[in-house]
């Protein structure tokens, strides 16, 4: 039987919604219609086109509270329609009863948890499905779970703190600009008529200013809506190609300040999946494949494949570790330590370990680091501002006297 996810109306002309089990969508609407209610849309559950918006459906902190309850149900010993039953009767979930609903009946039908989650939103990433994968390829199920709840929980944190941390120096930025661009595109164009008439040089900052006006009265008004448009293409063909997607996720590495910290969580998360793999005795070639799946790079994981057929023909898991730059600067000496000691899971947890304290120090000193340089910004556009005005002034007054 599959679900179907419906919206009508009862006999007393209530609202109704709600999820129904049926064969097909005949029966679903013949049930419906015996239980007195009358259908105005109904379609198969966890759809592609929702009958609500799913935009701000099984969001981050949603996903993080289904794989907390779920790693504890099956820990328990229930299986996953069974679990995907509670889940959906949870009442903290609400509107994502559909999306559950969908899953459950994709595992009923032969689908993979981590297929049939991935299938399910647009917003679940390559991480979170490598790891549900990891754990039924190892039968740990219920523990790599815990692990991605817990990862989300911590993620959820960071951009939390980074969302509030920005509030007071983006609205402060936002009335600076919006400032600007009012002094520039009116008021300086009347002030340089003004002193136009008077005969006076105009100061280097003032004419800039004024041209930045003059643009901005002009063709300038279509500079903001084609960046946007721009950046938006950029982003979607980013996306939706893989070679692109591929390229683009090289470059992070190289960043400045943001490319540290990426590559710490790219560390921390090979690391700690390829102890869980290596841990439930999965193969070495298929953990490196897998692992470097689940550290969510696109470039990363194709390097990890390709270094998984070298440890296939012979090669070492340090040596094939070394090959990919990202992962090459400390981890292939915690996997040399452990595979001379016979504790690579154990190494590796700990070099996971690390590589999450650096990567909480990192985001830590950023956050410190962002609101004063946004708040400089922010003084460095109000200094610009004073500047064109003020020096015209003090020369006309200079001229006068």
């Amino acid at each position: 039987m599959k679900t179907f996810e419906y919206r009508g109306y009862t006999q007393a002309g209530h609202a109704a919604r709600g999820l129904v089990q049926a064969f097909d969508l005949k029966d679903a609407r013949d049930k419906l219609a015996k239980q007195g209610v009358l259908t105005r849309n109904i379609q198969p559950a966890g759809a592609k086109r929702g009958l609500h918006s799913r935009k701000r459906l099984f969001d981050t902190s949603t996903r993080s509270l289904i794989y907390r309850e779920m790693a504890a149900l099956i820990k328990a010993g229930l299986p996953l329609d069974q679990t995907f039953d509670i889940l959906i009767d949870t009442p903290e979930l609400g509107k994502n009863t559909g999306i559950l609903a969908g899953i459950r009946d994709a595992v009923r039908e032969g689908s993979s948890l981590a297929k049939a989650i991935g299938d399910a939103h647009p917003q679940v990433s390559e991480f979170e499905q490598a790891m549900i994968e990891v754990g039924e390829t190892t039968g740990r199920l219920h523990a790599s779970i815990d692990h991605l709840a817990v990862f989300l929980e911590e993620d959820q944190v960071v951009k939390e703190k980074v969302q509030t941390a920005l509030v007071y120096p983006l609205v402060v930025l936002t009335l600076a600009f919006i400032a600007m661009i009012i002094l520039v595109t009116v008021m300086f164009p009347a002030f340089s008529k003004v002193l136009g008439n008077m005969d006076v040089e105009l100061p280097l900052i003032t004419r800039m200013m004024m041209k930045v006006g003059n643009l901005m009265n002009g063709p300038g008004l279509l500079i903001p809506p084609l960046a946007a448009i721009g950046i938006a293409w950029l982003v979607r063909r980013a996306r939706s190609e893989a070679d692109t997607r591929k390229k683009w996720n090289q470059r992070m590495f190289g960043w400045p300040v943001a490319g540290r910290i990426y590559t710490s969580l790219v560390n921390l998360r090979f690391a700690r999946t390829l102890s869980l793999m290596l841990e439930g005795g999965i193969p070495v070639t298929h953990s490196m494949a897998l692992a470097g799946k689940a550290t969510g790079s696109p470039w990363v994981g194709g390097l990890c494949a390709a270094q998984a057929e070298t440890i296939r023909h012979g090669g070492s898991l340090a040596d094939a570790v070394s090959a990919v730059p990202p992962l090459s600067e400390t981890l292939p000496g915690w996997i040399r330590a452990g595979e001379a000691s016979g504790e690579v899971p154990g190494l590796l947890q700990n070099a996971a370990r690390r590589y999450q304290q650096a990567w909480e120090r990192s985001i830590a000193r950023m956050l410190s680091l962002m609101e004063p340089m946004i708040i400089l910004v922010v003084g460095l556009f109000v200094l610009m501002i004073a500047l064109a005005v003020l020096m015209p002034l003090l020369t006309l007054n200079k001229a006068i006297l």
